[in-house]
């Protein structure tokens, strides 16, 4: 009963982000509110963490799963993808290098600045 409840909680806050998203006529997919509006529950604490914990680490489990439809649709694609196939690997490449040299160094940024202020508060 546990899990149904914390999975209820979920779906909730993502039909909340499709309602959003049919209303705001911005370029924003619907889970995305939905992720800021979990974020804003967890972090005003009107969503506890316990009431959706166990749910999230199953669903993190499985994630490898959900990738599988968008693998099969890619072989399923594969005589659009061929003529491009290099273009789309070194486009990807690139990205995929960006993402994670500025996903790098935001963090950095905010390792340190939390290392500084914890030093000032400590003085």
């Amino acid at each position: 009963m546990k899990y149904i409840r914390q999975f209820s909680i979920i779906l909730f806050i993502s039909l909340v982000g499709e309602i959003i998203h049919l209303f705001v006529p911005l370029p924003v997919p619907a889970s995305i509110y939905g992720l800021i509006l979990m974020l804003a529950g967890l972090k005003t604490k009107l969503i506890p963490l316990k009431a959706v914990e166990d749910v999230s680490m199953f669903l993190i489990d499985i994630m490898p799963l959900m990738f599988i439809p968008a693998a099969v649709e890619l072989l399923d694609s594969w005589g659009k993808l061929r003529p491009i196939l290099v273009p789309f690997l070194v486009i990807t490449m690139l990205s995929t290098v960006a993402v994670m040299v500025i996903t790098g160094k935001v963090t950095q940024f905010f390792m340190k600045n939390n290392k500084e202020r914890k030093a000032q508060k400590d003085e």
